[in-house]
């Protein structure tokens, strides 16, 4: 990779005030910037601290040191701080805390508009339209800035004097380039001046028909990397303005101030669908392998195979930048969050090795006497083998006689291979008793599954549903590598305003149940007979599950309780002293007379007020105990909904969501219409491996520390991430901080280790090692930052920020930070070029797609055509995700089926996310992770049409049922089968869809929309490209705005 950025010259070499229709995006600008973290004072530029360059030391516990990538080294000169660019500001933020108090203002101020003839003046010489290929003009107001860049810095500014001897080493294949070059950089010709007046982000506008491509133009010195290059011209934007960021809906009177300008190609953007395609082409079935410190993975899209060699692999740690700036300054500086995104019990594909059990028998695992590391392969040896460093406080340890080995001439312990802990990143250790509660072996976990019985849920057939499911899905608990049956113990509750306990011991010849009226005061009316080994009880039990959906057949009882059920399962996983988890199937907000009884709280007046943060807050009280019975227990909740109504998600997901939980949701539940998609998510959430009562901690190595944990968990004290059980799907971020100086030569090291009890009872501890590089270059961090683990950071900590503060708030510091990095980069790493060019760094070229994304989901949209619910929801599913959920979700794939190989194994190539490409002949498919959609254009052809749907042509395809969907008030058209025919297209559009699933951590209901169907509105908010369908801007319109704002950053 080579350090260059990625230049796009954007339309908008300057922000004029007050032309146009365009009131100012994301709120006014304030007369002061405020630019950095959250809650910290104004910020300005400071500059970068003058640094050395070292060589590169080699890393811990002797593995080699990390290869250079040298397409550096030539051209360093221009790399580096630029010593004469900006003056910093006085003031210097002191502290990086995210989302503190909402910052006093947000926006710089606009320069004053300068007299209209000017103006006009400004807005065509910066237009560039004669000089395709010369250098770009500088707008009057930015000419002064590329001066400031041609002095080259002194070589005290952290780089070598510009007499280097050679260059380093290029990798095989590639010719350095010449000395004293600029880096390669993508670039885009000149862009226009931004459309009349924009001082907010673009609105929802009108597009003009583009006027056709430019054609692709390099900047005299910078080579284009990649296929972005073309001449970029204004995105038309006119129409009113409907408020602040997000607006409105497209549309409306098109009132263009000023002269036409050109429509932008959308292929001279930085393309999602591009990077991925390539990082799979360079690294796809390859093996990695995780010995080299600091080294950059594949993307979470590229299919790799990973070899550990003393690094964890990827699959389980991820981190926003695989090189930590030295000091805390360098990272204040460059905004970049420095984070890693753990999922601790990932899935492993077959074709890797498993983790490896270590078993140190009564004395339990070898740890550091001082930082209690556990022993791992940055522990250093030394005095012939007798005593250790360790790696991560230093502290030096007696070696254990039962541990002792002699060491070789290198000093690595002779039996360095056949130790997991010594040369791996990932292993377990089986726990001794002192890691135990009440230092006694636990007893295996249990799976209570209690079902709501009132009208609703009877009426829909869901009740009978459940009960058929269990019969079968009971045989298929999870156990134990090479156990016969499972040790998972069940019990089986039902409720409406009272509850029904039930007796299935296996020597009953039928099933007793046993009623609880008193939900005030909960407790278990039975001990003996209520949790049970599914195969001992399985006729006891089928009984039972025959005669639930009669005995409750001709209910009328309607109300419901909800946090008694709760507690029932806490005292009774209480009386059999295990974890386990509950599977909770309810209908509707619960409005019976009982603890944690609810109401409608749902208020869309408040939606784009300063309160209206109070929808998304849980009701405390009741909840928030029973999260603490919970994780003391070990109980994790998981809530499977049906509500045809508001059931205030932000409240009945709390518990769910900080047990390790998940929450489920079928709006308007009919069997025939979501059935399946309901008992594929149930049968994956029973089966899938999963650990209880776990302790995680994450310990690093001295000059920085963790400081936040972002995720579906609990914490009582600052360092104990306490999660009643952890599964396969969830994943906790991460934030580090500086507390001192880090060094090139020992980089930073971390170590996740989970103490938890496996599905058979037994106690072991999960431990992940990491490390990673320092650099005192910001060209270090940037070069080796990662975008979809960026994302994931800036997702969770925006959704747990938007619980205290405006959305508004909240959106305004994303964009801020966005600029910030991108304009550190700009300042301190890339080589000199026009003001007017918008220069992304190559490892974060695709970054504001993704940030735009993210501001335009249902969350953190602030829209009053979005269900309160359905944004809770959102918020708590993203709460637990990992990179490769966040990635799709941000950035769906848009398949297109029309042009499929149906010879080929492989799924076609995704196009970018736009409505652009999509074609009324086409048909395409897109999925997020969450939902899955067919499209079919109006002219698809009739012959596709027959051999997936078995009927003559599109006008013959009806829909089957019909809903109203009350989240968008909309009458919903929807045929969700697709039959399984005998013919080629079938069976590999069928193969798509089930590989696809595959990969998901959640099950997908298919949703097919005809082009200009009323359904279509619900697959095109996926389109992310393009502008939001509740409000946002799109793609295209958010780099220029971004770019905006980061040469306001540097002016």
């Amino acid at each position: 990779m080579s350090q260059q950025g990625y230049v796009a010259t954007p339309p908008y070499s300057q922000a004029q005030a007050g032309m146009g229709g365009y009131s100012t995006g994301f709120g006014n600008p304030p007369p002061q910037s405020h630019y950095g973290a959250y809650g910290s004072p104004p910020q300005g530029y400071s500059a970068p601290p003058t640094g050395v360059l070292k060589p590169p030391a080699s890393s811990p516990s002797g593995m080699p040191p990390p290869t250079v990538s040298s397409q550096y080294g030539a051209n360093i000169q221009q790399n580096g701080a630029h010593a004469h660019s900006f003056a910093p500001p006085a003031a210097s933020a002191p502290s990086m805390s995210p989302y503190g108090q909402p910052p006093q203002s947000v926006y710089q101020s606009m320069a004053q508009a300068p007299p209209p003839t000017q103006q006009l003046t400004n807005q065509m010489s910066s237009m560039n339209i004669a000089g395709y290929g010369q250098r770009p003009m500088q707008s009057p107001l930015s000419s002064a800035a590329p001066q400031q860049f041609q002095t080259s810095p002194p070589p005290a500014m952290g780089h070598p004097p510009p007499a280097m001897g050679h260059p380093p080493l290029s990798p095989p294949g590639q010719q350095p380039p010449s000395l004293g070059s600029p880096p390669p950089m993508a670039t885009m010709g000149s862009m226009p001046a931004p459309p009349m007046g924009m001082t907010g982000p673009p609105g929802p506008g009108v597009h003009q028909p583009p006027l056709g491509p430019q054609g692709y133009q390099q900047q005299p010195g910078s080579p284009i990397a990649g296929p972005y290059g073309a001449q970029m011209a204004g995105p038309q934007m006119a129409g009113p303005q409907t408020g602040a960021y997000p607006g409105g809906f497209p549309g409306g009177p098109s009132q263009m101030a000023g002269p036409p300008q050109k429509k932008l190609d959308p292929d001279s953007i930085p393309s999602t669908t591009q990077v991925i395609e390539d990082d799979q082409a360079k690294r796809g079935g390859q093996v990695y392998v995780t010995n080299i410190r600091g080294q950059v993975p594949p993307l979470v899209t590229t299919d790799f195979t990973v070899q550990d060699q003393g690094n964890a692999s990827p699959r389980f740690m991820r981190c926003t930048t695989y090189s930590f700036p030295c000091t805390a300054d360098l990272a204040k500086q460059c905004k970049v969050p420095l984070a890693a995104i753990i999922k601790p019990f990932a899935t492993v594909p077959k074709n890797e090795t498993p983790l490896y059990i270590i078993n140190h028998g009564e004395t339990g695992p070898i740890r550091c006497n001082r930082c209690k590391a556990y022993m791992c392969p940055y522990m250093q040896f030394i005095d012939g083998g007798r005593r250790y460093q360790c790696g991560f406080c230093s502290c030096i340890n007696e070696v254990p006689v039962q541990y002792f080995q002699h060491l070789d001439h290198m000093g690595r312990r002779m039996d360095l291979y056949e130790r997991p802990e010594l040369s791996l990143g990932s292993y377990e250790f089986i726990a001794t008793l002192d890691y135990c509660k009440n230092n006694k072996p636990p007893n295996p976990p249990a799976y209570i599954f209690m079902i709501d019985v009132s009208y609703n849920n009877i009426k829909s057939g869901l009740v009978k549903l459940i009960c058929e499911e269990l019969k079968t899905l009971l045989d298929r608990l999870p156990k134990e590598e090479g156990a016969e049956s499972s040790a998972i113990k069940v019990g089986f509750v039902t409720y409406n305003k009272i509850l029904h306990f039930y007796n299935v011991k296996s020597a009953l010849a039928q099933p007793q149940m046993m009623v609880v009226s008193d939900v005030a005061e909960m407790f278990v009316p039975l001990l003996d007979g209520f949790l049970v080994n599914f195969q001992e009880s399985q006729a006891v039990i089928n009984n039972l599950l025959d005669q639930i959906p009669d005995m409750f057949a001709d209910t009328n009882e309607s109300e419901t309780v909800f946090a008694p059920v709760m507690q029932a399962g806490v005292e009774a996983l209480k009386a059999a002293e295990c974890s386990g988890k509950l599977f909770i199937f309810h209908s509707s907000i619960p409005t019976a007379e009982a603890p944690g009884k609810l109401k409608n709280r749902d208020d869309k007046k408040l939606v784009g007020t300063e309160k209206e943060k109070t929808l998304f807050q849980p009701q405390r009280g009741v909840y928030e105990q029973l999260t603490k019975d919970c994780v003391a227990q070990g109980c994790c909740v998981d809530l499977f909904l049906f509500p045809n109504q508001y059931v205030d998600m932000a409240t009945m997901g709390d518990v769910p969501s900080h047990t390790g939980g998940s929450v489920y949701k079928y709006s308007n539940f009919q069997v025939e219409v979501n059935g399946q998609h309901f008992l594929n998510d149930l049968r994956r959430d029973v089966e899938k491996s999963i650990g209880f009562d776990a302790v995680m901690r994450v310990r690093t190595g001295t000059g920085f520390r963790a400081t936040d944990f972002f995720g579906a968990v609990h914490m009582s004290n600052t360092t104990d991430v306490e999660m009643p059980a952890v599964d396969c799907d969830k994943a906790v971020t991460v934030e580090f901080k500086h507390d001192d100086t880090l060094s090139e030569e020992s980089g930073a090291v971390m170590q996740c280790a989970l103490l938890y009890t496996t599905i058979g009872g037994q106690r072991r501890l999960r431990i992940h090692n990491l490390s990673l590089n320092c650099s005192s270059q910001l060209s270090e961090l940037y070069k080796s930052c990662e975008t979809d683990a960026l994302i994931n950071f800036f997702a969770k900590s925006a959704y747990r920020a938007m619980l205290n503060q405006p959305l508004k708030t909240v959106r305004d510091i994303l964009v801020n930070q966005t600029a910030h990095m991108l304009a550190c980069y700009r300042k301190n790493c890339a080589s000199p070029s026009a003001a007017s060019q918008l220069i992304l760094p190559d490892a974060m070229k695709v970054f504001p797609v993704y940030m735009n994304s993210l501001l335009k989901t249902p969350s953190l949209v602030g829209s009053t055509e979005l269900s309160t619910d359905d944004r809770a929801f959102h918020r708590l599913m993203v709460m637990a995700m990992g990179v490769e959920e966040t990635q799709v979700l941000l950035y769906p794939r848009l398949i297109p089926l029309h042009t499929m190989d149906v010879s080929s194994e492989s799924i076609p190539a995704p196009v970018r996310c736009s409505e652009e490409r999509l074609s009324e002949s086409g048909m395409f498919l897109l999925e997020n992770g969450l939902s899955m959609f067919l499209w079919l254009g109006q002219a698809c052809p009739p012959d596709l049409i027959q051999n997936l749907f078995n009927v003559p042509s599109l006008g013959h395809l009806t829909a089957e049922g019909s809903r109203r969907d009350n989240c968008r008030g909309v009458i919903v058209f929807q045929q969700t089968s697709l039959p399984v025919l005998d013919n080629a297209h079938s069976r590999k559009l069928h193969s798509i869809i089930s590989s696809i699933s595959q990969q998901r951590a959640t099950s997908m209901k298919l949703l097919i929309v005809k082009q200009k169907d009323r359904a279509e509105m619900l697959f095109r908010q996926h389109l992310v490209e393009d502008k939001g369908l509740h409000g946002g801007a799109s793609y295209m319109d958010f780099l220029c705005y971004v770019h905006r704002e980061i040469r306001q950053l540097l002016t």
